[in-house]
């Protein structure tokens, strides 16, 4: 175990950089919209805990990092503390010019534009990354002519050959092979109907992909759908700009799709919650993908960024997604929940994510250890 941390300890770095540039796009996203709203925002953090440094602007606004960097917050006026739970006492005691500037006091809609504000700016950010990627890099598509069939796989059960095209997945256009992996790993041992092109005819096949375990990049088992095809020849796929912002937005939305159906899969069992993995596993990931050049850091980026913006879309009080539950209920009822309810509620909350991140840590360590073994 000592050796494996003392290895992992150059992911570190790249973890760090990629969370905090993340956390600061969402907080941003958050503020920009507060100000917008004529709100005065207190706090910006990145990270919780005692403060390591920072400055206080001409607006007032203490802008600031502190010790632990897993998060951050911004704090606004008339909040009781970065979760945004109303402080009455400090409301009660306020003139009417606070009054003016303080977020409780402001629209329901101008509120709700304020929490959606943060994952909003982290699916602006992935698609921005993916736009510059796109316009400047191109993408790397691999042909989707079969070159190898694995005996015994069910790929050669299903009858699929050397040299077949794969055309389209249960009804799903099929442009690039990286489609084709997706798909089968979002699936898992779902049967699939595919057709192929075979000496210029089209035929129907079905197959079934099967689980098997492979070694991740660190050397750690993991479960993976196998349909048991390869194919080689990449090709550097250019865009013209607005050819690539279309591209962009297509893969932004299918990083967001992805995710939310692996989510789903675990919440209904089709998917081990084996697979959750915390701030140990993003951390491996983020140094691993760091040694493969700027491409892959940009790829990451992006689709953390989106399961940033999906998280805390969720409907956990003290997540984003919480706050704008509550201002739905505050809108069909025409008045805030009560103070006691909206109490419990955060309560709840915090104790649901620190449950998740408790879990998702004990995968990571259980992991290690296996692999350490």
């Amino acid at each position: 175990m000592l050796d494996w941390l003392t290895h992992k300890a150059e992911y570190i770095v790249p973890f760090l950089v990629v969370l905090t540039i993340l956390v600061f796009v969402h907080e941003l996203g958050h503020y920009w919209i507060a100000r917008r709203k004529g709100v005065k925002v207190e706090v910006f953090s990145i990270g919780f805990g005692p403060e390591l440094f920072g400055w206080t602007a001409k607006s007032g606004t203490r802008w600031k990092v502190s010790a632990l960097p897993l998060g951050g917050y911004v704090k606004m006026f008339g909040d009781m503390d970065a979760s945004s739970r109303p402080d009455d006492e400090k409301f009660a005691a306020m003139t009417p010019d606070e009054r003016a500037v303080a977020f409780p006091m402001k629209p329901l809609g101008a509120r709700a534009w304020i929490v959606a504000g943060g994952p909003l700016a982290n699916f602006l950010f992935a698609f921005l990354l993916l736009c510059g990627l796109f316009i400047f890099d191109g993408q790397t598509r691999t042909s989707t002519v079969v070159t190898e069939v694995v005996a015994g796989s069910a790929a050669e059960a299903a009858g699929i050959r050397p040299g077949d095209r794969i055309v389209s997945v249960n009804g799903e256009a099929i442009e690039r092979f990286e489609d084709l992996q997706r798909f089968v790993q979002l699936n898992l041992e779902q049967p699939i109907e595919m057709v192929v092109e075979r000496d210029g005819q089209s035929v129907a096949l079905t197959a079934q992909p099967k689980i098997i375990e492979v070694d991740d990049p660190s050397g750690c088992p993991m479960k993976v759908a196998r349909l048991g095809v390869s194919a080689q020849g990449t090709e550097l796929v250019e865009f013209e700009p607005l050819e690539a912002v279309g591209v962009a937005a297509s893969e932004t939305w299918g990083i967001a799709r992805d995710t939310l159906a692996g989510i789903w899969q675990i919440i209904t069992g089709e998917r081990s919650t084996e697979e959750l993995g915390g701030p140990v596993r993003i951390a491996e990931i983020s140094g691993q993908v760091a040694k493969f050049g700027v491409v892959s850091i940009i790829w990451f980026m992006a689709v953390i960024s989106v399961n940033l913006g999906l998280i805390n879309l969720f409907p956990i009080p003290v997540l984003d997604g919480g706050h704008l539950l509550f201002y739905a209920i505050e809108g069909v009822r025409g008045r805030p929940l009560g103070e006691r309810a909206q109490e419990y509620g955060f309560k709840i909350g915090i104790a649901l994510v620190l449950s998740l991140m408790i879990f998702a840590t004990i995968n990571d360590l259980v992991r290690i250890g296996s692999c350490a073994a």
